[in-house]
């Protein structure tokens, strides 16, 4: 069993900044992807950004290219998400997720099996 434990959302202005860190516990050697996922009221869960952890190897989504960036930590594997220019369109819930699995799609929530409480994001104009 993987378990994530997620911190660092909170409310900011338009244009401001956040970094949200999500820690893995429990088997982590096991873990091959690592991703970051949105879900606003009504919308379906959007992946923003994701990491083979093996590697180190990082991916971020079209839709937030240039303004998130996907980190992760090389001593305890804590994963961070970098989030600058904030915009009130990534006003979400979002969630850290994990597969033990290679994944097909990378932004495709289904593809991965453990997923964090999630923390709240809110941009406002």
């Amino acid at each position: 069993q993987v378990q994530l434990v997620e911190s660092g959302g909170g409310s900011v202005q338009a244009g401001g900044s956040l970094r949200l860190s999500c820690a893995p516990s429990g088997y982590t050697y096991s873990i091959k992807f690592m991703g970051w996922f949105r879900q606003a009221p009504g919308k379906e869960r959007e992946g923003v950004a994701a990491m083979q952890t093996e590697y180190r190897r990082p991916f971020v989504a079209d839709s937030v290219k240039g303004r998130f960036t996907i980190s992760q930590d090389n001593a305890k594997n804590t994963l961070y998400l970098q989030m600058n220019s904030l915009k009130p369109e990534d006003t979400a819930m979002y969630y850290c997720a994990a597969s033990v699995l290679d994944v097909a799609n990378l932004y495709r929530a289904s593809e991965y099996k453990y997923w964090g409480q999630g923390t709240q994001v809110t941009v406002s104009s």
